[in-house]
């Protein structure tokens, strides 16, 4: 007899293992993730649906643990995933399947594209978005690209270097920072959009929290709008993108950058994030926009501490079992020299580590300055990941 420990944290070990006795590959890989821990916070629930699940964790083999309004549940998927069938939970918990089936969906069929305007990007593989701030004042680097053309040449550079969606900001968003005027965040943007794809890079996605810009710059050929404030800031942003059919990413942030450093207060930061996220894309799809053209983006650095970063990218797949595309904004950011003491011009080596282990947590979007040295992190990440 001969026993073999199996890695325990991916199911392409599993997966791996049956498919080198004979089994097929969606049998192999839907029975890997059947086996995989699985563990779900269950919350605003009655007594008499925690006294049912500890009844149904005590038949079933599953570790329940419970508090007032509250239960913990851990087990193999296989095992929770009855309670998503009203045809085999306990009628005491036919409030829990839409939101547990939901969750066991996402896990088992993460989204494989993200439809934006006029294009599909595959998620098969690293979405690496380059950074072009075309603003005096960017936390890391303002004012480096002082002009249009300067933009332009800088957004090849970053194709390149391996980009496949370009970002163009006309507006700081670091902590402590003012609003810009509408006009002047289109008279620094628009001509670089436009020149962008005039050159046919691209596509490009425009940075911005106000409906005026995001129109301009649709107008001028982006693809996708990066809004930082997740719709809250202009309340016709929302309708905007509708309206062109473009791809939105919706990034988690209390607050404004003036105020955000103040509302970093958080019992569990990765499930009060997950759940207003959660709202924001709601709200996404009442504005219509159609749920295959979101993206969330759990907003490192905004309204977040350095160990509340730490905590978010380590429970990033709570995120990422929203069922969105998860984008993630990790380069150069405070709390990466927290942890490594570099100034803010020597954090791209920290940037391309985290972005590795954001992949590896299920991130599939990556928006960063070092194009280069991220996807080279990513490329290891990636071989890892899905072994060929």
């Amino acid at each position: 007899m001969k026993v073999t420990a199996l890695a325990a944290q991916t199911p392409e070990a599993v997966r791996a293992a049956l498919a080198a006795r004979g089994w097929e590959a969606q049998p192999a890989w839907f029975a890997a993730i059947g086996i995989q821990p699985f563990v779900v916070l269950i919350e605003d629930i009655t007594e008499a649906e925690r006294e049912a699940l500890v009844h149904w964790g005590t038949k079933s083999g599953a570790d329940v643990l419970t508090g007032d309004g509250w239960a913990l549940v851990a087990a193999a998927t296989s095992r929770i995933a009855p309670l998503a069938r009203y045809d085999r939970a306990p009628a005491e918990l036919a409030r829990l399947a839409p939101e547990l089936g939901r969750l066991l969906a996402a896990r088992a069929e993460p989204p494989r594209s993200w439809l934006i305007r006029g294009a599909e990007l595959p998620l098969d593989k690293p979405v690496i978005v380059g950074i072009i701030n075309v603003t005096p004042d960017s936390f890391s680097d303002g004012g480096h690209l002082p002009s249009v053309e300067a933009a332009i040449s800088h957004g090849e550079q970053l194709m390149a270097d391996g980009s496949r969606l370009l970002d163009v900001g006309g507006e700081s968003t670091r902590p402590g920072a003012k609003p810009v005027p509408a006009d002047e965040e289109i008279a620094r943007v628009v001509p670089v959009v436009a020149g962008l794809i005039e050159r046919g890079l691209g596509p490009v996605s425009v940075d911005t929290r106000k409906a005026a810009v995001a129109r301009a710059a649709l107008d001028a050929g982006a693809a996708v709008v990066n809004d930082v404030s997740g719709l809250q800031y202009d309340p016709g942003l929302g309708a905007a993108v509708a309206r062109a059919d473009a791809g939105v990413i919706l990034m988690h942030m209390r607050g404004t950058p003036a105020t955000m450093d103040d509302l970093a207060t958080y019992a569990h930061v990765a499930p009060e994030v997950a759940g207003e996220l959660a709202a924001t894309a709601e709200n996404a799809e009442r504005a219509g926009i159609a749920r295959e053209r979101i993206v969330v983006d759990p907003g490192f650095g905004f309204a977040k501490t350095a160990a509340q970063n730490f905590r978010l990218l380590d429970e990033l797949a709570t995120i990422v079992a929203l069922g969105y595309p998860v984008a993630v904004g990790l380069s150069r950011k405070r709390f990466l020299g927290t942890a490594t003491g570099r100034p803010v011009e020597d954090r791209d080596r920290a940037t391309a580590v985290a972005c590795a282990l954001a992949w590896e947590r299920g991130a599939r979007l990556f928006r960063v300055h070092d194009v280069a040295t991220t996807r080279e992190a990513l490329a290891l990440a990636g071989a890892t990941t899905n072994p060929t």
